[in-house]
């Protein structure tokens, strides 16, 4: 049975860890369930699989109306949250953690909690999303935002062209702020 934990630093949060099943042959894991995630939520739609290497940093990206379950089959990731969602009862907070190949946790991310991640080692993760790509619901924040001011754990971090220009919190415009308990 999946011991499943609502974070006290941001609201809507689930780390979910598995029960794993291991003998002389290997291991056995259920990585998502549908009851693990909270009542109310959509149907998770697509998976998706990104192989990163040592060093990269991804993120922060956020999502006015999509809910992300994130899980780590090879590797380790640093994994940062920050809770934009104006009227949330843990606006501001942030939450580092670390998923990995070892512990098999997963988590579930609410819309409107920024996330992004940075391979501590060669890895592969796992995202689960309730709703198909959509141009305009592809949001970012600053992954050295002196605001949010993550520990990354990565000395001089790998970026892609659009996690490097993303916007500081500050110059985020209003319309383009998440609130609290609004979904569509």
């Amino acid at each position: 049975m999946a011991e499943v934990v609502s974070s006290e630093l941001i609201d809507g949060v689930y780390i979910i860890t598995p029960e794993v099943f291991d003998d002389d042959r290997g291991f056995f894991v259920e990585t998502y369930r549908r009851e693990w995630i909270p009542k109310g939520s959509r149907e998770m739609l697509q998976a998706n699989r990104g192989d990163r290497q040592a060093g990269c940093v991804v993120g922060l990206h956020y999502h006015l109306h999509q809910a992300d379950y994130w899980y780590v089959p090879f590797g380790t990731v640093r994994v940062v949250l920050h809770d934009l969602r104006v009227g949330s009862p843990t606006e501001g907070g942030t939450i580092e953690t670390n998923l990995d190949g070892v512990d098999h946790r997963g988590l579930f991310i609410p819309p409107g909690v920024a996330h992004g991640f940075a391979s501590l080692t060669d890895a592969t993760i796992t995202y689960l999303v309730d709703s198909y790509y959509n141009s305009s619901d592809e949001l970012g924040v600053a992954w050295d935002d002196p605001e949010i001011d993550a520990d990354w754990g990565v000395a001089s971090p790998i970026l892609s062209k659009r996690d490097a220009n993303n916007p500081l919190l500050e110059n985020i415009e209003d319309h383009l702020r998440p609130s609290y308990g609004l979904r569509n």
